[in-house]
């Protein structure tokens, strides 16, 4: 069947918003009647005594000191807290079954649910408490979660896609909120994926589930950044807005991604970006869904968007919105997110999956508003909150959205859960716990002032409110403190990402200013000619990876003056600018390109390149024997274990050779890695480290990550000359083919160069964290060789 003819965008919301109306009445009716004060009441008078309790001022002193808000950086702390006072198992299975019942929309009261929430209660408990500090944002478990389901290449694709959606967020949008998003929606929808796994599936099958089921989160997910936020911002024209829109609109009606056209507009550039990456999206998902879920998904979404846009069409200096216009839509486009997640998988769900869902988004989204309504009053945006903020006193008929919140929570534990004592905990403890979070961050003073706009009509039940924000305990969530982290984390990184790339762009500045070989007066003609081609290779574009390493591991890490070392970094380049030379000749690669531009023996002749090759090597121990204010000793050691060095790499690049037109197997292509790549790479780790005079144990574990970070930034080169842009390069791709060289990618394919790459950035980053103190640095390093596209 066609999907033009399956999409009814008209009659498909208005059976929606009738069903949303219906839904609106009814709450509306509760909350005039007031029926859900005494229910509520009741409830919480019973969930109060698992949560108010009396303590020695001794047991609050060790809570605050163990405690200290739970948040981010004090987290393991505050798990070892929960885990020695016995509350960690209650803390999990609270965080466990609320992830269940929002995002997987399942009752808790079912034994499937409750036996599967018991089982990962169990293996998060083990993990948290076995072992060294765990960390929730963890690249390293991460790829080897991938390794484990066999989804390694797919887990690479999902990061590149992120960083690649961050990196053209514009002003006035947040990069760190959308890529939270996006991995929140991928995570949401592989958590669906999962629990649909049967025990008796293959590897094979289990791994092709989990791959398409991250591909389809990010699909679903780039609507939230690129759809939903982008309208929001104000970064579009209000024409730009409405062109785009209007597009959105004829994708989710016709089932076909209109052609972009000409865009002439100012966000050319990122538009033209945002329809690309939306039409491959789009594709994706309806290329993976079953003929039968095509026509929910198309009109789910389009229910979801246009309750968007209606929302998003108001204005808070109108002042006649009734309380329908401003309900009905929240229930819509809260309730069909949470079931587009679903559909998107096409997956069965149990008869009251979409009657919970549905009645559940609503709760999420009213306290989303009420978190956010500063930042929204601000911005101008119209919710329940910032409306009735503006016109309570003007309009009676304004229902209080604070209260129609709490009338919600009586209907979803008496109506949807059916007094299930599982649902109510988990849902009251997620209400005082959102209204603890808000008090914390505002203030004592703001949050009475804001309580004194909102409390419910009922002074009785809002005291009791009240009292449970003040008092009650054990409400706090795992996946809040996740959150948490994640958010900083992501900040962190960005901050972490500019001052690495800042550090890079002054430690180059500062190598490339020193680099050129001076040319005194009277100079025989020969020489001349040998100190220009020598000048020619170090002007080029080159990463300088080397020696800013050895600058910033030097000066940053162990204390060594800038200036001090500068001979040694010269050294590095040369030795390095050397090597390539050699690398370059007819004899070896016979390369035409190096750093963007010919190679030297292009330039010049293969005999003029192999003496400017010596003579850099000449200069490399000139430098490294004139470093002054050292031990002499440390210095002739260094010198000692740089030609060392020298000569393994000959002997790598007598490995390459050799191999050509041979078939290697890994192990001898790890040990070429080492011996052209890695060497380099530990050589400007360990001189620095032997001039500092650092302990044998720490230069051992120099020399681990540098293998490991060697042989990954190997595999990626490989992986670069097969599929990377040679303008990006600077140097053709496809070489190692043509020369019939045996690379990783050539032995493990694409997938298994990818696998290979991640498990040695992960051994690499396993030495790191063995060190008595974090290098960042190398942290980033090695993330940028694994990352890059050059």
């Amino acid at each position: 069947m066609n999907v033009q003819s399956m999409i009814h965008a008209d009659s498909s919301y208005r059976v929606a918003e009738q069903q949303a109306a219906t839904y609106f009445a009814l709450l509306h009716e509760q909350l005039r009647e007031k029926s859900y004060i005494a229910a509520l009441t009741e409830d919480i008078q019973v969930w109060r005594r698992d949560h108010i309790r009396s303590r020695s001022w001794l047991s609050l002193l060790r809570r605050s000191s163990a405690k200290s808000e739970s948040n981010a950086s004090d987290y393991h702390r505050y798990i070892q807290w929960l885990n020695h006072t016995g509350k960690l198992e209650g803390y999990l299975d609270r965080s466990v079954s609320y992830i269940y019942m929002r995002d997987l929309g399942m009752a808790l009261d079912q034994p499937k649910v409750k036996a599967r929430i018991q089982r990962v209660v169990a293996d998060v408990k083990n993990r948290l408490t076995q072992g060294d500090t765990p960390t929730f944002v963890s690249m390293v478990e991460l790829y080897r979660w991938a390794r484990k389901e066999g989804v390694e290449t797919t887990v690479i694709w999902a990061l590149r896609k992120l960083q690649n959606v961050s990196a053209h967020i514009p002003e006035g949008m947040n990069a760190e909120h959308a890529q939270r998003k996006l991995i929140k929606i991928i995570v949401g929808v592989v958590m669906h994926a999962t629990e649909a796994l049967i025990e008796e599936q293959s590897l094979a099958e289990r791994s092709r589930v989990l791959d398409e089921a991250i591909r389809l989160g990010y699909s679903y997910g780039l609507t939230y950044p690129f759809v939903d936020d982008l309208l929001d911002a104000q970064v579009l024209s209000a024409e730009e807005k409405a062109k785009y829109s209007r597009m959105i609109r004829e994708a989710l009606v016709t089932g076909s991604v209109p052609e972009l056209g000409q865009w002439v507009d100012a966000n050319a550039s990122l538009v033209r970006f945002v329809h690309a990456e939306l039409h491959e999206a789009f594709e994706y998902i309806k290329q993976h869904q079953r003929v039968d879920q095509k026509q929910l998904f198309f009109e789910q979404a389009y229910v979801f968007f246009h309750s968007q846009e209606l929302d998003r069409a108001k204005s808070l200096t109108q002042a006649t919105y009734t309380n329908e216009e401003l309900y009905i839509p929240i229930i819509l486009k809260s309730a069909s997110s949470r079931l587009i997640a679903r559909s998107v998988l096409g997956e069965a769900s149990d008869k009251g999956f979409e009657y919970r869902t549905f009645h559940y988004g609503i709760y999420n989204q009213l306290a989303d508003d009420f978190a956010d309504l500063l930042d929204d009053r601000r911005d101008g945006a119209v919710t329940p909150f910032t409306y009735y903020l503006a016109y309570r006193e003007q309009r009676p008929d304004l229902i209080n959205p604070f209260e129609l919140y709490w009338t919600v929570i009586s209907h979803l534990i008496h109506e949807v859960y059916h007094h299930d004592p599982k649902a109510r905990e988990v849902i009251l403890n997620r209400a005082i716990n959102g209204l603890k979070r808000c008090a914390k961050r505002l203030g004592a003073e703001e949050y009475a002032k804001i309580m004194a706009v909102f409390a419910p009509d009922a002074p009785a039940f809002n005291r009791l409110i009240q009292q449970m924000v003040q008092q009650a305990d054990d409400v706090d969530f795992l996946d809040k403190m996740i959150r948490d982290q994640l958010i900083t984390y992501l900040r962190e990184e960005k901050q972490q990402k500019d001052q690495f790339a800042e550090t890079i762009k002054l430690a180059r500045e500062q190598i490339n200013s020193t680099l050129l070989i001076a040319k005194p007066e009277g100079m025989l003609p020969m020489k001349e000619i040998l100190i220009d081609a020598a000048n020619y290779s170090l002007s080029g574009d080159g990463k300088r990876l080397r020696p800013v390493l050895t600058w910033v591991i030097g000066v940053h890490e162990y204390g060594l003056q800038a200036l001090a070392i500068v001979p040694l970094l010269r050294s590095l380049e040369y030795m390095h600018t050397a090597s390539l030379i050699f690398d370059d000749l007819p004899s070896q690669d016979n390369a035409d390109i190096r750093r963007g531009r010919a190679t030297l023996h292009h330039v010049h002749n293969s005999a003029t390149a192999e003496l400017t090759g010596l003579l850099l090597i000449q200069r490399a121990t000139q430098e490294q024997a004139s470093l002054q204010g050292f031990d002499p000793n440390r210095v002739l050691a260094l010198i000692r274990y740089s030609a060392q060095k020298a000569e393994d790499l000959c002997a790598g690049q007598a490995m390459d050779l050799s191999s050509k037109r041979r078939t290697l197997t890994q192990e001898e292509l790890n040990t070429l890695c080492y011996y052209k790549t890695g060497i380099a790479f530990e050589a400007a780790l360990v001189m620095p480290a032997i001039l500092a005079q650092v302990s044998e144990q720490e230069i051992a574990v120099l020399k681990t990550y540098a293998y490991h970070a060697g042989v990954a930034f190997q595999i990626k080169d490989d992986l670069l000359d097969a599929e990377g842009d040679a303008l990006l390069l600077g140097k053709p791709v496809g070489q190692d083919v043509e020369n019939e060289r045996s690379t990783f990618v050539t032995i493990l394919g694409l997938d298994g160069a990818n696998r290979a790459m991640l498990e040695h950035y992960c051994l690499a980053m396993d030495a790191l964290r063995s060190l008595s103190r974090r290098i960042d640095f190398l942290e980033h390093l090695l993330n940028y060789m694994i990352h890059r596209n050059r």
